[in-house]
């Protein structure tokens, strides 16, 4: 009995956790609307899977961007690298503009009203300070205080004010000094931390196919099937914004405005890659493709690709970040409060800093989520609306990503004369069309 128990367990964890949390996601919603108000005794179970959310913001945020500032090190990045960084900063703040533009047009969300323990909530959060206000915001008068508050836009100024503290004082340190030693202890007592944070994220997520199944049925037992409308209509924003995206940003501005290319032939060139993250949903597993391509078809030199590409799959989640003001705005229409202004400014910035941080992030569009719904106070709840359509979502957005890392790229390797316009796609010459791998595990 006990090995067929365990045989159970060991195919159930054999399945990735996305595909177990979409399930659970169609099971919950059929339960919700078959049973109906029965269903809506499930919501402690949901609450819990929200509590633990709220749990892991604040020290996911702080491990994760002081390894990040430690990784960006401005002396280390030298003339290519804070090309790189900058355009990659640029382009995801484009992105999630973008977002932001086309869910003001469209306005997903509108028309389906969550319960009102949720609007009160984000009726609360609208009473929110101007914009001068929200920027002085940024800089936290008592760090702590702004972790225990979950004032995340403080917190995140703080992690990377301290990691950057950090990593000048190791430079300048001598090597093998108290000094040195004790930075270096005090980055490692981080790196434990941040992977020590990771363990429970997953833990976490293990729990949310639970979790997302409650909520999911209390939900359609309250709501009925209007949500189904609302959620096709959040797939479609997200497809309009990544296709302009792609569009306006990289081919037209970056390939044919700044390369001065053609962007037919720069599709040619990385449409491997392309097909593989659309295929696989990690930028990360995509990155040996994306290399190849950036390598054989576009003829970018190597000392460029090989520090842009590995730090693309990193840090630049343009899609990501993008989905991110599409959910907020989505998230504060289901509640009947659409976000003011100054709030849509807030997800921006923030949006911005931790696409940067929780990139390695299991579950790291989720994490994100949870970040910037505790910024403008939107209900951490909402996010189980969209989670179970994440799989499908999550393919665009990852394609959307590695588009940026080989644009940029192009473009960086362009202005230090290090890429050969007379080889690869740019003299008509293209690379056959490599076997996709069949991993499936996402990271974006």
């Amino acid at each position: 009995m006990s090995n067929t128990i365990r045989e159970t367990w060991q195919r159930y964890r054999s399945v990735p956790i996305v595909y177990r949390i979409a399930a659970a996601f169609v099971l919950g919603s059929v339960v919700g609307l078959v049973v109906g108000e029965p269903a809506t005794n499930l919501q402690p179970l949901g609450d819990l899977f929200v509590r633990l959310l709220k749990m892991v913001i604040v020290p996911i945020v702080v491990f994760t961007l002081v390894m990040a500032a430690r990784t960006l090190a401005p002396k280390d990045l030298g003339k290519v690298g804070g090309q790189v960084v900058l355009l990659y900063i640029f382009t995801t703040m484009v992105a999630i503009a973008i977002g932001l533009g086309v869910s003001n047009l469209i306005d997903p969300g509108t028309g389906l009203l969550l319960e009102d323990a949720m609007k009160k909530q984000a009726v609360e959060s609208k009473q929110s300070p101007g914009l001068t206000q929200v920027l002085l915001g940024i800089v936290p008068e008592n760090p702590f205080s702004a972790m225990a508050e979950g004032k995340i836009l403080g917190v995140i100024f703080f992690a990377l004010a301290f990691g950057i503290g950090l990593t000048v004082v190791r430079d300048e340190a001598e090597e093998g000094s108290a000094v040195y030693n004790g930075v270096q202890t005090t980055f490692d007592i981080v790196e434990a931390g941040a992977e020590v944070m990771f363990k429970i994220v997953w833990g976490v997520m293990e729990f949310g196919v639970i979790g997302v199944f409650a909520l999911m049925a209390a939900l359609f037992a309250k709501t009925g099937p209007e949500a189904i409308l609302s959620l096709v209509k959040l797939f479609a924003t997200l497809a309009i914004a990544i296709t302009l995206q792609i569009t306006l940003v990289y081919l037209l501005v970056i390939v044919k405005g700044l390369v001065g290319r053609s962007p037919i032939d720069f599709l040619r060139g990385g449409r491997e890659a392309m097909v593989t993250a659309l295929s696989i949903r990690s930028s990360s597993g995509t990155l040996p493709v994306t290399m190849s391509n950036a390598d054989e078809n576009l003829g970018v030199d190597e000392g460029v690709y090989s520090f842009s590409l590995p730090l693309g799959a990193t840090i630049n989640m343009d899609g990501t970040a993008m989905y991110l003001g599409i959910a907020a705005i989505f998230t504060a229409n289901v509640v009947g409060e659409p976000l003011t202004i100054t709030q849509q400014v807030s997800v921006l910035v923030t949006a911005l800093i931790a696409s940067i941080g929780t990139a390695g992030v299991p579950g790291a569009s989720i994490v994100m989520m949870t970040v910037v719904f505790t910024q403008v106070g939107l209900p951490i709840q909402a996010i189980a609306l969209v989670i179970g359509i994440d799989p499908l979502l999550d393919r665009m957005r990852t394609m959307n990503n590695v588009t940026g890392d080989l644009a940029v790229t192009t473009l960086v390797a362009k202005w230090n004369d290090a890429i050969d316009f007379t080889t690869g796609v740019w003299a008509g010459e293209t690379e056959s069309l490599r076997d996709i791998p069949s991993s499936t595990t996402g990271d974006d």
